[in-house]
C-alpha cells in the first residue's frame, strides 16, 4: 500500500459518524415539519385582502390584528415570520 493510499484509509476510517447521524435527524425533523405554504391558509387570506384593500395611510397598522394571527398561527407550526 502507497502512503497515500494509507493516509486515505486512514482518514476514511477516522471520519465522524455523529454528522451523518445530526443530518439525519434534521432530514426526518424537516419532513414532518409542514410546508410554511400549506399552513394558516385562512389567516394569510385575510391578511392579503386586508393589506391589499385597505384604505388607510398605513396599512400595516390598519391590519396589524390580522397579521399578529397570522404570526402567531405561523409561530405555532414553528415558522418565524
Amino acid at each position: 500500500m502507497s502512503s497515500a493510499q494509507a493516509t486515505a484509509s486512514s482518514i476514511a476510517s477516522s471520519a465522524p459518524v455523529a454528522p451523518v447521524i445530526a443530518q439525519s435527524a434534521a432530514a426526518a425533523a424537516a419532513a414532518d415539519k409542514p410546508k410554511p405554504c400549506c399552513v394558516c391558509k385562512d389567516e394569510k387570506a385575510k391578511r392579503d385582502e386586508c393589506m391589499l384593500f385597505s384604505k388607510a395611510a398605513d396599512p400595516q397598522k390598519d391590519c396589524l390584528s390580522t397579521i399578529d394571527q397570522y404570526r402567531s398561527c405561523m409561530a405555532g407550526f414553528g415558522f418565524k415570520v
